[in-house]
């Protein structure tokens, strides 16, 4: 299998995009294939400075970058020959069987879509996230990649999000629900309403109706589906609040004394490594043509590392086959409206 990272793509890229590759190679077989896209001179004093063996890990040259910053549309105009856009180019070719980037989010759904194109029967990709929780992890889809939904692509999302689910993380029957301002059914805007008429169609779908935020993180589900805008919130709102709470506690127990901050600090540690985002890797964009992964702008080598093990095992799975065989011979169509 040939998996391909974008080497420029994140807060610390080069450098920790590098070593989490390097990491990620225990975890392949020897056939596999690790191919980094950057510029190609830094690419390569990283690795000799690792000690890497020249011809090990294949190096394709991209020598422009696109910015956190940048709109995507019109970076990936300008600039083809940038890490996303070329990444984005070998898998349309075939000549990759899995992308990764920590890069710019917008550039490389767009890149995804353009070059990879949507699986069968479905109208838009989405970005879903595993959330670590105490009652285990929930998949949660859209993100970011749509904020402008319809019904169709909401069902669509919960299809893909489903099989996921059972697939990567193993769990037998998952629990789908629709997030939304309250668990009645009078409850939420057109959008959420047609979208529950849709799901309690199915009966393939083990739909539990209504989410409120705080369903997430009690154990109520194991896939929660929202349009990105309300999923990027969600997102963003739970990484400060994990981090808020954190530096709080962190600052009584030192507060309190150096001795007992000191005494709980293994404890600590356990508890942000378990429902630590970072063991998950990256973010599957669900419904291209392909294995596409997306990694937070923050990412470390070990989420690199994860995001490549992943990648590997959402592709040797079959996910998008089978996603496209529950859509094609789901009694339900969707059209898009």
């Amino acid at each position: 299998m040939r998996i391909a990272i974008d080497a420029m793509g994140g807060d610390h890229a080069p450098d920790e995009i590098i070593k989490g590759a390097l990491e990620a190679r225990e975890l392949l077989d020897a056939e596999d294939q690790l191919i980094l896209i950057g510029v190609q001179a830094s690419i390569e004093k990283h690795l000799k400075l690792a000690g890497c063996p020249a011809g090990a890990i294949q190096i394709v040259d991209a020598p422009e970058t696109i910015a956190m910053d940048e709109s995507p549309v019109d970076a990936l105009r300008k600039k083809r020959n940038s890490s996303i856009a070329v990444m984005a180019r070998m898998a349309s070719n075939k000549e990759a069987d899995a992308v990764i980037s920590a890069g710019n989010t917008g550039a490389c759904v767009a890149a995804c879509q353009i070059r990879m194109r949507n699986l069968e029967g479905v109208n838009r990709p989405g970005i879903a996230v595993v959330l670590p929780t105490l009652g285990g992890p929930v998949t949660m889809c859209d993100v970011g990649a749509n904020i402008a939904c319809k019904p169709a692509n909401l069902y669509q999302y919960a299809i893909m999000s489903m099989v996921y689910s059972r697939q990567m993380l193993g769990i037998a029957s998952p629990r789908v629900g629709l997030m939304s301002i309250g668990a009645e059914d009078a409850k939420g805007n057109e959008l959420v309403k047609k979208t529950r008429d849709l799901l309690k169609t199915d009966p393939n779908v083990n739909f539990i109706g209504n989410l409120e935020g705080r369903d997430i993180f009690d154990g109520a589900c194991d896939v929660a589906i929202c349009e990105g805008f309300v999923g990027n919130v969600i997102l963003k709102l739970t990484e400060g609040m994990v981090h808020m709470l954190f530096s709080a506690i962190k600052h009584e127990l030192l507060a309190e004394s150096m001795e007992l901050a000191l005494k709980f600090k293994p404890v600590m540690t356990e508890i942000y490594k378990k429902y630590d985002y970072h063991e998950y890797g990256g973010a599957p964009l669900l419904g291209v043509d392909g294995t596409a992964f997306i990694c937070h702008g923050t990412s470390k080598s070990r989420t690199i590392k994860n995001a490549i093990a992943a990648s590997k095992k959402y592709h040797m799975k079959k996910i998008n086959h089978r996603i496209t065989d529950y859509l094609k011979n789901s009694a339900l169509r969707t059209n898009g409206d």
